[in-house]
């Protein structure tokens, strides 16, 4: 394949080659909704063009520029006309389309010195009061709906290089506040190329899937992939999956998609709500890669999957486990192709003492999924002890470090930061070079990637290290009312608590609230050998996830000290109790622990 300066280059190029193929279809409703909209590339080309003599006529090249749409094909002209303009996009969620304010967005207005926001035309005069309000007088608005906003025999190829930045992707805060990581063209096409070597994607791949488009899953894989690739992608809008998961399904069968995926919680909705009869007459067969990441992958959830739509041609190696990140602007590694999943059952406490060796005979074991290898002209991994920063060997869990040309610069305006994380160097090896500091713990075997959790999230209860996500796993598996959990500790002067959060579907428990949280109690003393002293019930949606899907539990454990989590039923030890305040300790509904409940052993 040709290569190219920058990604703005490839699709002034794919124009020219496709013509009027599409290159997006848009299902509002989903397959079984309204007449589809399409998005050819020679219309992508022209609107972007449009957009982009706009931007540039007004000073904006290499200005940030803010995107703020609901799911749909404005969006893709407006990001590809920011990087025809050779401007830098900043994609963000349309605070109304979330059941949010603008409170988010007005901090990335200021932190990345936005010059333009681009919306739609319904929406335009809400961000205009909003800019009003914050006082961005210099911040302009344009809706790019309403026809033609420029002058394309105006607009001028911006000849832009690998180094120039194409957008900034804020991250979503999962364990701080957001920050804008400057992923450049020189990033975006390493990246793609990546993704399609890992995946076996070519241009005769149709892709397709549900993911927010302002995020790097959803615009990374399923929108500039398929430009990269030159071929086509079927979309629905994330609330179309949400709200009816089958449509997912029904989109790979209709339009006979071959690469789609989304994080884990995604396929675990799919299990739970589609129904046999939703299910008449699906066909998955055309399905090749089923990407599974943004968080560690269950083993149980793909088991699942595939036994659930296996008989509607589902097979087991087309689920894709991977690793990715936005510092990386997306993929990592992948699951080596037409092999499936690679499943590792290890002894729980050597995991939880850095290990990963055994399992042992009779002992508590966890299952670990690999999230593939890395291709070594795409990335290195090393696995690094997070303090002595000193390379661990291979079955021993550490900090994952990585670096390749698709690893970001850093995070915009973060110097201090960005030398810390981006520029971090082994112990020994400092010669040799920096890497990306990931903040995931996981461990190597065999070429293998095993991520085991955050860094910053590990608990430590009684001098033991306790993953967050087994907790919270071994939760949901005890009743199928249970769903979404976060899982942190909290500290009452010395002393470390474990505190477990977990929405329910109470209709459907089939049990008193009080009994539900009585066997979560004792089911975490007998697997874990800790005390679970702290568990709420909540109602689904309760607990935060990013876009991406995974569990916000640093927030998560800011709501529950400030009183922020209200729940159906509860259970605190008194010290937490006492922590969080009687005020809000009442309003979670709390009663006390029961002594009972202390951990076996």
């Amino acid at each position: 394949m040709a290569e190219f300066g920058s990604f703005a280059e490839l699709v002034l190029t794919r124009s020219d080659e496709r013509g009027d193929a599409d290159a997006f279809v848009f299902l509002a409703d989903g397959v079984r909704g309204k007449v589809p909209e399409r998005l050819p590339y020679r219309e992508l080309d022209r609107a972007a063009k449009d957009i982009a003599s706009w931007l540039q006529a007004r000073g904006l090249a290499g200005r940030q520029v803010l995107l703020l749409y609901p799911s749909g094909l404005e969006f893709v002209k407006a990001f590809v006309g920011c990087l025809y303009a050779g401007a830098v996009a900043v994609p963000a969620p349309l605070p109304s389309e979330q059941g949010q304010h603008f409170r988010r967005v007005s901090g990335i207005v200021r932190d990345a010195r936005v010059g333009a926001v681009l919306t739609l035309a319904e929406h335009a005069p809400e961000v205009e009061a909003w800019l009003a309000a914050e006082g961005f007088s210099d911040v302009v608005c344009l809706p790019t709906d309403q026809g033609t906003v420029g002058d394309t025999a105006a607009w001028q190829d911006p000849r832009l290089s690998p180094e120039h930045l194409a957008f900034l992707q804020y991250t979503s805060g999962s364990t701080s506040a957001p920050k804008g990581v400057m992923v450049s063209h020189g990033n975006l096409l390493a990246n793609e190329a990546a993704i399609a070597r890992s995946t076996g994607n070519t241009p005769d791949t149709m892709v397709g899937g549900w993911l927010p488009f302002y995020h790097d899953m959803g615009l990374i894989g399923h929108i500039l992939q398929p430009l990269w690739l030159g071929t086509t992608s079927v979309l629905i809008p994330p609330v179309s999956f949400l709200r009816k998961p089958v449509r997912w399904l029904e989109l790979v069968s209709e339009y006979g998609v071959n690469a789609s995926g989304g994080p884990n919680f995604a396929y675990d909705l799919c299990v739970r709500r589609i129904t046999d009869a939703q299910l008449e007459g699906l066909d998955l067969s055309s399905w090749r890669t089923a990407c599974n990441g943004a968080e560690p992958v269950r083993a149980e959830t793909l088991q699942a999957f595939t036994e659930r739509f296996g008989p509607y041609g589902f097979r087991p190696e087309t689920m894709f486990p991977c690793y990715g990140m936005a510092e990386t602007t997306l993929l990592v590694t992948g699951t080596p192709k037409t092999r499936g999943a690679l499943v590792r059952e290890v002894d729980a406490a050597g995991l939880e003492q850095g290990s990963v060796e055994g399992p042992y005979l009779g002992a508590p074991r966890r299952t670990l999924v690999s999230s593939g290898v890395a291709l070594g002209e795409d990335f290195e991994v090393r696995i690094v002890d997070p303090e002595a920063l000193t390379e661990r060997p291979e079955g021993k869990v550490g900090e994952i470090w990585v670096r390749g040309a698709s690893v970001a610069s850093g995070y915009w305006e973060r110097p201090e930061v960005n030398a810390e994380i981006f520029g971090a160097r082994i112990a020994g090896q400092e010669q040799l070079g920096t890497w990306l500091r990931t903040g995931d713990m996981g461990v190597m075997g065999a070429g293998e990637l095993f991520v085991t959790g955050r860094l910053k999230e590990m608990v430590l209860i009684n001098g033991r290290n306790i993953y967050p996500y087994d907790v919270e796993s071994a939760v949901r598996d005890l009743n199928p009312a249970i769903s979404s959990g976060a899982v942190f500790a909290v500290d009452t002067g010395g002393q470390e608590h474990l505190v477990v959060i977990h929405e329910i579907r109470a209709a459907a428990a089939g049990a008193e609230l009080k009994s539900v949280a009585t066997d979560i109690q004792r089911h975490i003393g007998m697997e874990f050998a800790v005390p679970a002293g702290n568990v709420l019930l909540v109602r689904p949606g309760t607990v935060r996830r990013t876009t991406s899907g995974k569990i916000q539990r640093t927030l998560m454990r800011k709501l529950f000290l400030e009183g922020g989590v209200t729940a159906l039923h509860s259970v605190l030890d008194p010290a937490v109790r006492a922590l969080i305040g009687g005020d809000a300790a009442d309003a979670q509904g709390t009663q006390a622990a029961d002594p009972a409940m202390a951990p076996v052993g």
